[in-house]
This record gives C-alpha cells, sequence and structure tokens, in this order.
C-alpha cells in the first residue's frame, strides 16, 4: 500500500507486491511517480481556473462609484487603480480630490490636472469615480468628412441607432481643433459640487493635432449611476496633452464601436457616500458640467 499527502488529503493506492515481485526500492519510485502526478494535476486544473476567472468580462461597462456622487463633491478616492484594472482596459474618470481628469487607454492610465499636464499614472493610487470596459470593437465607422462637435455627435446618432443601447466608443485620427478642460484638486471640506466649480475649470486648445477620444454614449436610464448622453476624454499621440472634451473639429478620424450589454456598479462604502443626499436631481448640473458652461 502506497500513499501520497497532498492539499490537505491523503491518497491511497494499492501494489501487490507478491504479485509484481517489486523491491523496496521500486515501491518508492512508483510512490514518488505518483504523488508527482497528483500534484501536477492539481496544479493544472488550479491553473485553468484561474485562468478562466481571469478571462476579461467583454461586454460589461464597470463603474467605481457613483457618477451623481461625483457631480455633487464626493471626491475623496476610494477605489484602487491596480483593483479597477481587473475591470478594464479602456474608460474614463476622475483622479483623487478631483486633480485634473483621468483617462484609461489600453490598460494605461493618463492624468491631466488643471495645469494642463499630462502623465503616465502608475496603479497605486485610488480614484473616486471610474467608468471602465474592456474594449472590443464590434463595429467600425469611417465619416471621411471634417466634423465639429455637434456633426459628431450627429453622425454617431445615425449609426448607433439603439436609443437605449450603451456604447463604448474610441474615436482615432487626426483634428483640426480640440479644446478640453481640467478641474483643480480640493483641498478642504465639504467640497463644491462640481457645477459650482465651473469658474476653477482650466480650458485648453490644441490645433493640427492626432489623438484618441475615449468615451460613451449611455442611455437615459442610467443617468445618475452613470452619465447620460456624450463623455469624452481626449488624449494626444503623444500621450502629453489631454482632457475632458469640450470641443473639437475633427478632419479624418476612424470610430470604433463597442456595444455593451451590461453594467455593474461598486458603491463607496465611505461615510460621505453613506450620508449623501442623492434626492437632488442634478440633471441639469450634469448638462453643466458636461459643457463646461453655467447655465
Amino acid at each position: 500500500m502506497g500513499y501520497c499527502y497532498y492539499g490537505r488529503h491523503f491518497y491511497f493506492f494499492k501494489i501487490d507486491k507478491t504479485t509484481t515481485g517489486l523491491n523496496s526500492f521500486k515501491m518508492k519510485m512508483i510512490t514518488k511517480y505518483f504523488c508527482i502526478i497528483i500534484i501536477l494535476t492539481f496544479y493544472l486544473n488550479f491553473a485553468a481556473t484561474a485562468q478562466q476567472k481571469a478571462k476579461p468580462d467583454y461586454g460589461n461597462l464597470f463603474s467605481a462609484g457613483y457618477a451623481a456622487g461625483l457631480i455633487g463633491g464626493l471626491y475623496d478616492a476610494y477605489y484602487p487603480y491596480n483593483k479597477l484594472k481587473q475591470h478594464g482596459d479602456f474608460g474614463l474618470g476622475a483622479p483623487a480630490k478631483l486633480d485634473g481628469e483621468l483617462t484609461m487607454l489600453h490598460g494605461k492610465f493618463y492624468q491631466t490636472q488643471f495645469t494642463g499636464k499630462t502623465t503616465l499614472m502608475g496603479d497605486t493610487g485610488k480614484t473616486p469615480y471610474a467608468a471602465v470596459c474592456f474594449f472590443h470593437a464590434n463595429k467600425v465607422f469611417k465619416p471621411w468628412k471634417q466634423l465639429n462637435k455637434a456633426a459628431l455627435f450627429h453622425y454617431l446618432d445615425s449609426v448607433l441607432t439603439n436609443q437605449n443601447g450603451m456604447y463604448a466608443i474610441h474615436i482615432v485620427g487626426s483634428f483640426s481643433y480640440v479644446k478640453t478642460r481640467a478641474f483643480p484638486p480640493v483641498h478642504q471640506k465639504p467640497y463644491l459640487p462640481l457645477a459650482a466649480m465651473l469658474d476653477k475649470q482650466h480650458f485648453f486648445e490644441f490645433r493640427t493635432i492626432n489623438g484618441d477620444l475615449v468615451g460613451y454614449r449611455l442611455p437615459a436610464f442610467t443617468e445618475g449611476s452613470m452619465i447620460s448622453g456624450y463623455h469624452f476624454h481626449f488624449l494626444s499621440d503623444s500621450k502629453d496633452k489631454g482632457g475632458h472634451m469640450i470641443d473639437l473639429t475633427a478632419d479624418n478620424i476612424t470610430i470604433e464601436v463597442d456595444a455593451l450589454t451590461s453594467y455593474t456598479i461598486d458603491l463607496p462604502q465611505t461615510n460621505d457616500f453613506k450620508n449623501f443626499d442623492f434626492r437632488k436631481d442634478r440633471k441639469e448640473e450634469i448638462k453643466s458640467v458636461e459643457n463646461g458652461k453655467k447655465p
């Protein structure tokens, strides 16, 4: 009788010594190889399970935080960037204490500060709000004409016909003009709502520039938990210019679209969130913040 102990379990197997004529040394070798087989089997099963768990959740939009909370002044970070990467490689959000704008492209985070400085971020920080997905384009469009912001949104409406669809949109190409903005960091509580800080935002204008627009078009039923309508952040090819897109003129662009089918939300377990008043209608505030203008 031989046995192997692995994973807090004993595994027994029978060897008839009288029938096989095996000596003690051969029995030990058989036992050794049997144990190796058991360990390898467990390892391969574990690796297969881990790989299955790590498979990207295509089609799902993940939100860390609640959009209306950020609009209303919940700027303290709580969700780690390295954990956010488990839910997506494409998206946008806000850095800790509203220190500029956050853009995620190809699995990397970029921060555009109120000074205009845009830099690659590490994975050690946290965010108060971000919306990300694993981007996998299932539609590609080429407008083949110059488009301003209104014309671009009209064009997108003409090809994205499901008014209740959730779309992740990646636009790459050349632009005659891009205007972006970023907010300065907050320092002292109670924090003002974003709409009350519009006079503090900093604007940046770029001409004849190549880059990426990272964003979403989300339906009305997501308002509050997400930001409905169009929402884009810009990132230059050189990765040193960016921010929340306010206006643009696109020359030669390619539009990649990922139609999403579900969304999940992680809610902060902080005292500020627990005591936040979500009863206030912030639709007009959100519209003002998106456009960078007071109503």
